[in-house]
């Protein structure tokens, strides 16, 4: 017996055992097949459902989208298989429309002007056009190109043989090396409409990373920011046996007379350095046919820091990969093509590369950061900007939720205090009130709302998406109330070309990842040791697996990771333990292998102490939870929001404010063993009972940011790599197992 499908319902949609959404029997516009009949309805789009009979043993069945459970869709229309036909189809239809927006900076006066330059798709077709043309005739005509190379032999052979390459068989590398700007995009369309495979370095994973990946893809030329050349050409100048296929650098900023000297660096190091623009015009003079992809095609290797420490691995990607991950937001997410997208996540992850390319698909446009750009000016940009939809890390996203609090719910102000608490409460019970509500009101939107709004330069944000890391749902409730919008939970990896499932951003009950995607079918694999069985009460529990031609095909020269993460039917296992709830809905609750016994025989998986600590105490930013075999109990490190911090010990603790004068001094303050168990037992007392008793923390260590990326205790992506990070904070773990449980005989 089949179940039913959204085809079902209408005849423009295809039956589910047909790869494409749409069959389209009256021929309808594609324009109008994207932006006015999807996203699917969310009844349809917002549940996944098991398929009868495809049970295994220690599995679940498999879960498929319930808007085609009897196939998975990997295209549009028949023929628009890859995500260059998508750039190249959005281009062809609004030549006019914008596509980026760029924070002018003046060179000569080394100053940003506050204003965006616009660039539309018909202009941003011709660069992209010209710059592989011109990167193939520099590369071609390079006098520093040796034959002996591989990869230098497929840079004479690409127009011969790039209809052949696959993930076995991979063109050249064209590496990227810069922050978020639209040079940085331009390079890598270049690359997807001419088979070309494109991979990125970025400042967070080191030197010997970048090294690494370099050396591993034998890569020929890096489309770099100014700032990183002098760098790259002392890594060859180091490295000149294992970095010799190395002998174009092109650099995204101008050249000017003073990188004179950089330029005869680099010659003498066999290496041809060029301009951006250069590169552009070269290409205007010698035009070439596209050597368009197909869908095996690889389009990029994402190399991706691991949580261990080891070598970054480099997952291969190909075009049905990116296509699948862009069309599973447009079936999914609301879109249209007034979208402004506001790129502020590195585009060397593949978050914000996803979140980029599916807004070409609907033919909205992104804006990027000035040059330089941090947290610290994100707020100013987007205030000139004035984005509908921006993507972020619950980190960025927690700091923002801090900060209104202090504001407003948490002001000094009792009747700022009271009137807030009756505005958020009004607009949470509102959008709690069925799906889909905006939790609209308005009076307090006018007076209240908006000026929130205003403040941060979220005037026209209609939803954010927030992913890689966990999110308290209390979050995501406060943050939707204050500020009026919508905000999506979603859930992916690199091996996924990110998105895999997302929530819809106006949900009456938050907290999970929403359904997986049209695009991809997933299952759970029990795991008895961890206490997770696909019998468990609210719905199977275990590691969760992927399946479909959103995911990975191999990591890049390194087969024995190929076959620990995939299985020879196609399974990927992730290591997330995730729950498919009775709604039909996945939310990921831990990491396989992210337990430890303590000695009393308990088992404890640290991911869900954390999660609780976070989800329960505004004060705390941060949480990494500790254990020892040999000890009875948990020890944390924990870091806490400043401005909240000091309210509490001034207000709880009667610190007075001289005390507090630094932040050498506030530290100081809270690792006091009197004031530390105090903070302890109030974080202990808001979990409400969600932990046991050997899951508490019994003593905490306290900075405002411990679990940083120059530590290299996280991820660029925030995930905690434990086992760095047991080491780097050993002597402070050794400490609080010395010093002992400070709750059990509180000394106040």
């Amino acid at each position: 017996m089949s179940l039913p499908s959204i085809a079902d319902t209408d005849s423009v949609f295809a039956s589910d055992d047909k790869p494409y959404v749409f069959e389209n029997p009256n021929d309808l516009p594609i324009e109008t097949l994207i932006n006015h009949i999807l996203p699917y309805p969310q009844e349809y789009a917002n549940r996944s459902v098991k398929i009868p009979g495809t049970a295994e043993p220690g599995h679940t069945e498999i879960y498929r989208n319930s808007a085609c459970p009897g196939g998975i869709k990997s295209m549009l229309v028949p023929g628009m298989d890859t995500y260059a036909k998508v750039f190249n189809s959005t281009a062809e239809r609004h030549p006019d429309r914008p596509v980026f927006g760029v924070h002018e900076y003046d060179y000569e006066n080394e100053q940003h002007l506050e204003r965006y330059k616009i660039i539309s798709y018909s202009e941003a077709q011709e660069r992209k056009r010209n710059f592989a043309s011109g990167l193939f005739f520099l590369l071609e005509s390079n006098p520093y190109k040796d034959l002996n190379l591989e990869s230098h032999r497929k840079i004479d052979n690409h127009k011969k043989d790039y209809k052949s390459y696959n993930s076995d068989d991979l063109s050249f590398v064209v590496a990227m090396y810069s922050g978020n700007r639209v040079e940085w995009v331009l390079t890598d369309l270049a690359c997807s409409s001419n088979s070309v495979t494109s991979t990125a370095l970025y400042d967070t994973l080191g030197p010997k990373a970048s090294q690494y990946i370099l050396e591993t893809t034998e890569c020929p030329v890096i489309v770099s920011a100014k700032e990183h050349i002098k760098h790259l050409i002392e890594l060859k100048e180091q490295n000149p046996t294992s970095l010799s296929s190395l002998i174009l650098l092109i650099s995204m900023d101008p050249l000017t007379k003073k990188d004179a000297e950089l330029i005869r660096y680099a010659e003498n190091n066999k290496i041809k350095l060029f301009e951006f623009s250069q590169v552009e015009r070269t290409g205007a003079i010698f035009p070439r046919a596209e050597c368009e992809p197909n869908p095996d095609t690889v389009f990029t290797i994402s190399f991706t820091s691991g949580t261990t420490g080891s070598n970054p691995k480099g997952v291969l990607l190909p075009q049905k990969s990116a296509l699948c991950a862009i069309l599973a937001y447009s079936l999914q997410v609301p879109h249209h093509q007034n979208t402004k997208e506001f790129c502020f996540l590195p585009l060397a992850h593949i978050f914000e590369r996803c979140m980029l390319s599916s807004v070409f698909f609907f033919g909205g446009s992104t804006g990027f950061p000035r040059l330089g750009g941090t947290p610290l000016t994100l707020f100013e940009d987007l205030k000139l900007w004035r984005p509908t939809f921006m993507a972020n890390v619950p980190r960025i996203f927690t700091k923002l939720e801090a900060g209104i609090k202090a504001t407003t719910v948490d002001s000094s102000s009792p009747l700022t205090r009271s009137l807030y608490n009756s505005v958020i409460e009004a607009k949470i019970n509102r959008m709690q009130s069925k799906d889909g509500h905006k939790g609209n009101h308005y009076i307090y939107d006018k007076l209240f709302i908006k000026k929130l709004r205003t403040l941060i330069g979220f005037d026209d944000i209609e939803f954010v998406f927030t992913g890689s890391a966990p999110i308290s749902p209390d979050s995501i409730e406060f943050l939707k109330a204050s500020l009026g919008m919508g905000m999506i939970q979603g859930y992916g990896l690199t091996e996924s070309f990110g998105g895999i499932s997302m929530s819809q951003p106006y949900e009456a009950k938050v907290g999970t990842c929403g359904a997986i995607s049209p695009s991809a079918e997933c299952r759970l694999r029990e795991i008895p040791e961890m206490g997770y069985s696909k019998n468990d009460k609210g719905g199977p529990r275990g590691e969760l697996q992927l399946r479909g031609p959103q995911i990975f095909t191999k990591y890049y020269k390194n087969p024995d990771e190929t076959a620990k993460a995939l299985s020879e039917d196609g399974w990927f296992s992730t290591g997330d333990v995730a729950q498919i709830t009775e709604e039909g809905k996945l939310k990921i609750i831990d990491r396989v292998k992210n337990f430890f016994k303590l000695s009393q025989g308990e088992y404890v998986t640290p991911e869900k102490v954390e999660n609780v600590y976070l989800s329960g105490n505004s004060i705390l930013t941060q949480c990494y939870a500790h254990g020892d075999p040999l000890q009875s109990f948990l020890v944390g490190i924990v870091g806490v929001d400043p401005t909240n911090i000091v309210d509490y010990l001034r207000n709880q603790c009667n610190v007075q404010l001289d005390d507090l004068s630094t932040e050498s001094k506030i530290l100081a303050v809270c690792n006091k063993p009197e004031i530390k168990t105090r903070i302890l037992l109030n974080l202990n007392q808001n979990l409400n009972g969600k932990l046991n008793g050997y899951e508490r923390l019994h003593n905490i260590y306290i900075e405002f940011e411990p679990l940083r990326l120059d530590r290299q205790v996280v991820t660029p992506t925030q995930k905690l790599r434990r086992p760095i990070a047991a080491k780097f904070f050993k002597k402070q773990i050794d400490d609080m197992y010395d010093e002992g449980s400070i709750v059990k005989k509180p000394r106040l």
